[in-house]
Order: structure tokens, then sequence, then C-alpha cells
């Protein structure tokens, strides 16, 4: 991106002009507080980051509802040379959704159409909430494969900027079958829809939109499972453990299971079933293991608070898992906490020297495909700090990935690939895909 600030500021108010007029005023913002709010993302939850803050400033935000007006939109940027960053709404992205290089914030959340549901699958577009699409499944004794803690979220914010969630635990990653179609328009001249199905879908996912905006999707759907949400407690996480890997394992496979320290649990929002001074254990299951779950938590010394039924409860349990915890902990003392994500059940086995790599510190457990995965969170000294942390993990054995970064970093040579045949002026998120080494 080697254009002057005279040369972006034509372009832009040329772009500008240009989609009033294809979309009307009411779809396209470029008032500070639109800009501002479009301009960030769950980068807020690590102070490696917001120390780098402001990461970037949108100059316009678009709102289209179609696949043919995200190609016009497309169109018209291309040809004033003005970046587009894509954004969907309620992942939890670390940077991958703010506009590094300013330009046009491309807002898919108006683009909400639910195109049908079918017998295996739903057919939404890019902006429908993930909610939305799983209370449609339910009412036709479906549910989705899997959706993002963050419940309303939406299909192409999940696609694009997410991996796993509530479901995981059977199904794996959003980019391992989750996918069966993808309408993706590229930044060409004349932008083109690329109807995508299978693995061709894969390397569009979970890699920010560098080569190409997803606008619409067909995802899976399963038969609906009779779900039984367990609420239970323990003295001390340690006791939970062994549960928390029980339950993770257990067949017909559960919908989610999550524990979190007393610390942890504090930080989450009061409920009943969250008494105070008590390790929390939420687990999602199958009504067939109801009895044998219960049974699990009492023998390991634990107490059952609560049996709960229902979307609503399923879903409530999902705002609880994976970075939620985090969240809520960093929303209680802004600032203050940091954490990084291991993987694997040497978290477990290494729980006392895994929880010693940050001052103050608190973990929380979620299952996954076939391994648990873990937030380590502390007090936050700095960004040495983290790589210090990073490096004491990895010598206890523990796999780690650092989630204070905004780069596509799996399959990249693959999406360089993509990207440029897909995105040949390199306007489509800049500053997501690095470059290749020299």
């Amino acid at each position: 991106m080697t254009a002057t600030v005279a040369d972006r500021s034509t372009g832009v108010a040329e772009l500008t002009r240009r989609l009033v007029g294809l979309l009307g005023e009411r779809a396209v913002r470029t008032d500070l507080k639109a800009r501002e709010r479009a301009s960030i993302d769950g980068a807020t939850m690590s102070p490696v980051l917001m120390e780098q803050h402001p990461l970037g400033l949108a100059d316009l935000v678009v709102f289209p509802t179609t696949t043919d007006e995200v190609c016009a939109v497309i169109a018209a940027a291309v040809e004033c040379g003005v970046p587009v960053t894509p954004r969907g709404k309620g992942t939890g992205n670390y940077a991958q959704a703010i506009p590094m290089h300013n330009g046009l914030v491309l807002d898919m959340s108006r683009a909400t159409t639910v195109h049908g549901i079918e017998t295996g699958s739903v057919t939404a577009d890019a902006g429908a909430k993930l909610m939305t699409l799983e209370t449609a499944a339910w009412e036709t004794g479906q549910q989705l494969w899997m959706y993002p803690s963050t419940v309303h979220s939406t299909l192409g914010g999940f696609l694009g900027g997410g991996s796993c969630g509530t479901g995981s635990i059977r199904h794996g990653n959003n980019d391992m079958g989750f996918v069966a179609a993808l309408d993706v328009v590229t930044a060409t001249t004349p932008p083109t829809v690329l109807r995508l199905t299978g693995d061709d879908t894969t390397p569009y996912v979970h890699t920010y939109g560098v080569a190409g905006i997803i606008t619409k999707a067909r995802v899976r759907l399963e038969p609906l499972q009779p779900w039984r949400v367990v609420w239970s407690t323990f003295a001390d996480v340690r006791q939970g453990l062994g549960v928390f890997r029980e339950i993770s394992r257990i067949e017909p496979r559960a919908r989610l299971v999550s524990l979190d320290d007393a610390r942890l649990a504090s930080a989450l929002p009061t409920d009943d079933a969250l008494p105070a001074g008590r390790a929390s254990l939420r687990a999602v299951v199958d009504e067939a293991v109801l009895d044998e779950v219960t049974g699990m938590v009492r023998a390991a010394g634990g107490r059952v608070e609560d049996v709960r039924e229902g979307l609503q409860a399923v879903l409530a349990a999902s705002m609880l898992s994976y970075n939620h915890p985090t969240w809520w902990l960093m929303k209680a003392a802004p600032g203050e906490f940091v954490h990084v994500e291991a993987i694997g059940d040497a978290v477990a086995d290494r729980y006392d020297e895994a929880r010693t790599v940050f001052e103050d510190s608190s973990l929380h457990f979620e299952a996954g495909y076939r391994e648990p995965f873990v937030l380590v969170n502390g007090r936050y000294q700095g960004a040495d700090q983290v790589s210090g942390a990073i490096a004491t993990l990895e010598s206890l054995g523990i796999r780690v990935h650092n989630p204070h970064q905004w780069y596509v970093d799996h399959n990249v040579e693959q999406i360089r690939e993509l990207s440029a045949v897909n995105d040949p002026r390199s306007l489509l998120n800049p500053g997501k895909l690095r470059p290749p080494p020299p």
C-alpha cells in the first residue's frame, strides 16, 4: 500500500460519492462514531495489542445487504484504490477485523437472509446470526454442527474469523467439513462470485477475507439431541479436572464442557449455580448419560448445583465458554490481565506448574475435538512477560498458541497464491497476510 495521503483522500471521497449513489445514504457512514466502532474488535482482550492502539481507523463504513451489492461495492473500491476490511459481528478476533490501512470497512451484519433449511444443511447470507440459525434448526428437529460461544455472532464472521465452539468436541474446527458451500466475492476487475463447495471452501475459512469476501454459506446440520446442561461445582479445581476429562470423552459426545477455577468462576455473571469460592464445571450432555455424568461429579466430591434443559439453557452455557470467562475477568478489571492459549492434556497434568507462569493466575479448561483447549490468565506486566510465559509453558511440554497477533498463520503459501489471483491489487484486509520472507 504505497498511495500518498492525498491520493487516499481523493480515492475515499470518490468512493464515498459512488457508494451513496449505489446504496443510498443510510448504507454509508462517514461519521467518526461509526468509523471508530467499526475499527475495533476483540483486540481489547489483548493488552499487548492495545499498547499499539490505534491500529487503524476506517475512512468510511458500508452496509451491503446482498451479494450483488457487495460486488458493486468491491468494484467501486478497486477502481478507487481503497483498501477493504470485511467485518462480521460478535466473533472475538484480535485485530484481524481492524482496518490497519484505513479505507473502507465492509460491514456484513445487514445481509441477514436465511435462504432455506433442509435435511442436513442451512443456507444463509453472511450477516445471519448463528443464534437465529440454531433456533430455526431446532424447530426442524436439527442442530448446527457447531457455533461460537458468542451465539449472536454472524455466520460470515464465524467462518472468516472464528474457528470452533459449541459442538466442536464432536466436529472439530469450522474448516473440518462444517462448510458445505460458500459464495465468495473477489477483488478483481470486474469482481467475480466464486461458488465453492467441499474442500474448495477451506482456504476461505478462518483467513479474515484476505482472498475474498464471504457473502453466503451453506453449513451442516445434524439431528437434534435431547441436551441437558449440568452445572456442578468443586471445592478445588483439581477435583474437577478428572471429571472434566471423563465427560469430554463420554459417548454420546458432549456438546460442551467448561471448567473454571474459583477465581474465574467468581467473575462470571451471578447465578445460583455459581456459589462463591467454588470451581465451576458446566457441561451440555445428552440426556442418555445424565445420570452417569451427575454420578461422576458426586463421586469426585463435587456438587450438582442444577440441571437445565431447552435451547435457551444451552445458549446461556455457550456464552460462558471458550474466551468468555477471560472476557468477564477482563471486564471486571480492564487492562490488568493477559492470557495465552494452551493446548493438550499436559496442562492438566502439570496444572500446578502451568498456573505459575503468570502472577495471580487463573485457568479455564474447554473440552476440544481431541484434546482440551486451556486459557491461562494472569496479571499483565508487559509483552516480554507474555513471551516468557509462552517459553515456560513450552518447556513443560505444553503446546501454546499466542493470541496476540493479527495475521493469517496457517496454509499461508496457499492463501498467498489465492490472494494474488483474487486480489491482484492487495486491497482485501491488507496487513493480515504477511509477505513471503526475503
